[in-house]
């Protein structure tokens, strides 16, 4: 589909594809009608051999007694957090919750008793579902810790008591696919989370235009690496499969090496995954060769590529590469390259917009639309919007304006072929000596550099420029930092005032679960002092 030379930075709602009214467990229901004996999730257990499968079939008649369960101790409109690490009770949760009209607040199984406890009482969850453990870190105390003195929730179920668990029968309800489906709390890289709450048709259709743009077939082996957690995970991976009738193969957690056995030995065709999962994935590949003949489609969200790993998932993977790009509050993508756009454009831009998916550019000073190249900060609006932050009204008008905008806080420009440019966040701009430096545009160049694995870039408070660039990286196997080597490069590439003048080796990135870089965390780890020396 080739779209007409824009004239200022605004794309209309593509017509692509429809919007379909339907609930998630009306899309469980229709899927196992269709594909009823076809394999639809296979698990793989923590020990990494292959464990339980189900077909369509007994997907729906799991997830369906377990929400005549659900429905015999909670009433529908009321909200069930889930803390868990990746099992296939997860995703019965998941569906559960969505055939008896609940809410699913999902949590982080890092989180701490304090942060749980946040969940808990921001969500007004009523029950709590938790695994007995994550990796060996016991999860039980931590949960009743957590709970204490809360007088809403009635109860905590471990997943893998199957008698706690299936415990009641009730008849299920009527659900709307306007009705929230899930409360999604922000990834914190900048600040306190705030509960994103994503209604069934939002989840629904996201999940179908992210899918069909990345090349799901009914015959695709799909891998979910991506924590269930969070929308990648049991959105776009767990919906999506759901989509086409494909099967889904979760992992429990992220290992590179013994994912890339999953690779070769279930003959994926297809995974998501963050640009850091990728590179590590492509270390691993190198170190260890694992079979890809049959992966087909690689898609990469949360942060910009490189034009170097966009090579080489080509020339070591053999499949395509596409960027996707959005936020939690859109359940969750907005953009995403389609899979015949060359890599040049792949590791420069996000893509066209989603179908039925306006964008825009827009400038914070009047809220009017930017002209093309022109950097502003990206909105969007759609029938993916969430219904709000729960509970916070404040903060929803604050991100969704009077005419349904929902502001994203991240910086970008359009070109005129309607392809979005993300430069950074707005909170992460660097302003030196007034001119605004984008990270992104220096990263993407420092990872083209034979000795950057990867790097972030921050700004630090300065006396003399207001605020300098600050260069994290880290190196590839058997390299030493060289900041003079690394600043000539910058100079080669990029104009004087874009070079780093703080250059910081560092072993592993602070990370959300959700793979993205905290770039606050690196900040305070060289404290808020001016820094105008290199640090080795």
């Amino acid at each position: 589909m080739t779209l007409p030379k824009l004239t200022r930075a605004y794309v209309p709602a593509s017509q692509e594809m429809d919007v379909v009214d339907l609930s998630v467990g009306a899309l469980l229901r229709q899927q196992a009608k269709i594909h009823g004996p076809a394999e639809a999730l296979t698990e793989i257990l923590p020990d990494w051999a292959v464990g339980r499968r189900w077909t369509y079939t007994q997907l729906l008649e799991d997830s369906e007694r377990l929400a005549r369960a659900l429905a015999s101790r909670f009433a529908k409109g009321e909200r069930i957090a889930v803390w868990s690490p990746n099992r296939p009770e997860w995703i019965l949760l998941e569906y559960a919750a969505a055939l008896s009209g609940l809410t699913l607040v999902t949590a982080n199984p890092t989180f701490q008793a304090a942060e749980l406890r946040y969940v808990l009482e921001q969500s007004g969850a009523a029950g709590l579902f938790i695994s007995a453990d994550n990796r060996g870190t016991p999860m039980i105390d931590t949960a009743n810790a957590a709970a204490q003195g809360n007088a809403v929730i009635r109860e905590i179920t471990l997943l893998s008591d199957p008698a706690a668990l299936f415990k009641g029968d009730a008849d299920l309800p009527d659900v709307s696919p306007l009705a929230a489906a899930q409360i999604q709390y922000t990834s914190g890289t900048t600040g306190f989370p705030k509960g994103a709450m994503l209604a069934h048709r939002s989840l629904v259709n996201n999940a179908r235009y992210t899918g069909t743009r990345a090349g799901l077939t009914r015959d695709s082996v799909h891998i979910n690496i991506l924590p269930l957690f969070h929308t990648g995970g049991c959105a776009v991976v767990t919906l999506g499969s759901l989509q086409v009738g494909c099967r889904m193969v979760l992992i429990p957690h992220f290992d590179p090496k013994l994912i890339g056995r999953v690779i070769e030995q279930e003959q994926a065709t297809n995974f998501v995954a963050v640009p850091t999962m990728v590179l590590a994935l492509l270390e691993s590949h190198r170190e260890v060769p694992f079979d890809t003949e049959h992966l087909r489609h690689v898609v990469a969200g949360g942060a910009m590529v490189s034009p170097a790993m966009v090579r080489a998932v080509k020339e070591q993977f053999g499949a395509t590469f596409a960027v996707i790009y959005g936020q939690t509050e859109h359940s969750p993508m907005t953009n995403m390259h389609r899979l015949d756009d060359s890599p040049e454009v792949v590791s420069s831009t996000v893509g066209p917009a989603m179908p039925q998916t306006e964008i825009s550019v827009r400038r914070a000073a009047d809220n009017s639309v930017c002209a093309i190249d022109e950097i502003g900060e990206i909105c969007a609006r759609g029938p993916c919007t969430m219904l709000g932050y729960h509970n916070n009204p404040q903060a929803t008008a604050a991100t969704i304006d009077p005419d349904n905008w929902l502001h994203t806080g991240d910086l970008g420009r359009m070109n005129n072929d309607g392809y979005l440019v993300v430069t950074g966040r707005l909170k992460e701009m660097i302003i030196r000596g007034g001119e605004n430096l984008y990270p992104v545009e220096i990263e993407n160049v420092l990872n083209d550099h034979p000795s950057v694995a990867e790097v972030a870039i921050v700004g630090l408070p300065d006396d003399r420029w207001g605020e300098i660039v600050a260069a994290f990286v880290r190196l590839k196997p058997g390299k030493t930092l060289d900041p003079a080597d690394l600043k000539a490069f910058c100079r080669k590439h990029m104009s004087p005032q874009k070079t780093p003048s703080v250059w910081h080796a560092v072993d592993s990135f602070p990370m959300t679960a959700s793979g993205k870089i905290q770039k606050f965390k690196l900040r305070e780890s060289l404290g808020v002092r001016a820094a105008a020396e290199p640090v080795a």
